[in-house]
Formats: structure tokens, sequence, C-alpha cells
């Protein structure tokens, strides 16, 4: 069953579905993507994708984490970004902006001058160390190349 049909399927029962609801087994986004489970987990490992993990260590995937998977695959394979120049364009996101930090907190964090995305980091003395990533606006939100490129933009208008 292709995952759209089923996710609309899921979305007719009591439970509270939406983008962000981990549904979908590796297996099936592999499926769908065209991809290896194997390839997944590299994603992984990079920290470009956060899974939700289950308690028995199984990962589960969300609407949103196969629409950030697809803007990984177009960016790797038809822009041919790797995936060391993917994670410079993520760190781009100015998750300091997004998330309103103070100066002093921007100065003590490792996202600030770091060239990885802000979730791809220890969250030791970071402000947002208490934060899950996964549910983090700048994770979420920045899972597009207009999303970035939109965010971007609009800080160097800024300065």
């Amino acid at each position: 069953m292709p995952i759209i049909k089923f996710y609309f399927t899921l979305m007719k029962t009591d439970k509270l579905i939406d983008n962000y609801t981990p549904l979908f087994t590796i297996g099936t986004i592999a499926d769908q993507l065209g991809i290896s489970v194997q390839t997944l987990r590299l994603y992984e490992r990079e920290k470009l994708i956060i899974p939700f993990k289950k308690e028995s260590k199984h990962r589960l995937y969300s609407q949103a984490d196969l629409e950030r998977l697809k803007f990984i695959r177009f960016a790797i394979n038809k822009q041919k970004v790797s995936i060391e120049g993917l994670k410079i364009i993520l760190s781009l996101i100015p998750c300091w902006e997004i998330t309103s930090c103070s100066i002093e907190d921007r100065m003590k964090c490792k996202s600030f001058p770091s060239l990885q995305p802000c979730w791809s980091l220890s969250k030791e003395n970071k402000p947002c160390q208490n934060l899950e990533c996964r549910n983090c606006d700048v994770y979420n939100d920045y899972n597009s190349c207009n999303n970035i490129k939109n965010s971007i933009n609009e800080m160097s208008r800024c300065k």
C-alpha cells in the first residue's frame, strides 16, 4: 500500500495524526524512496535525519521525515551536493534567530560558529540543551530547499 494511502487510512482512526507523527518503518521509507535501509542508516549516522526510536530501538519515520529525505536525495542525486556539503548548507540555517537566542547564549553555543547543523552537535552547554531536537522548529521547518533559501535570504536582508 503506498505511504500516502496508508497515511490517510490512519487519519480515520481516533489517533491524532499529523506530518510529525512517526508511523512508517525504515523498510517502508526505503521502499518509498527506492533506496536501501543502509543508506537511511548512513543519513542517520551523518545527522541528516533524526528518526523516532521506539524503546525496542526500531526506527519510525513521519511524513515530514519523508519530505526531508526527498530533499536530501534531490540534493545528492540531482544537484550533486555531497553529504559534507549538505551539512554545511544546513549549518547556515540561523537557528539562533529562529529560537530567539540572546547574544550571550549565541556566544556560548557550539552551533553558532559551527559548520554542522545545530541538531548534530552535542547539546551540552547549549541554550536548547533540554529540548528534543526532533521536535525543534529549526529541524522540522527546514526540510526543503525553499525553506532553507528563504531563511538564509531573510537573515542576509536583516544585516
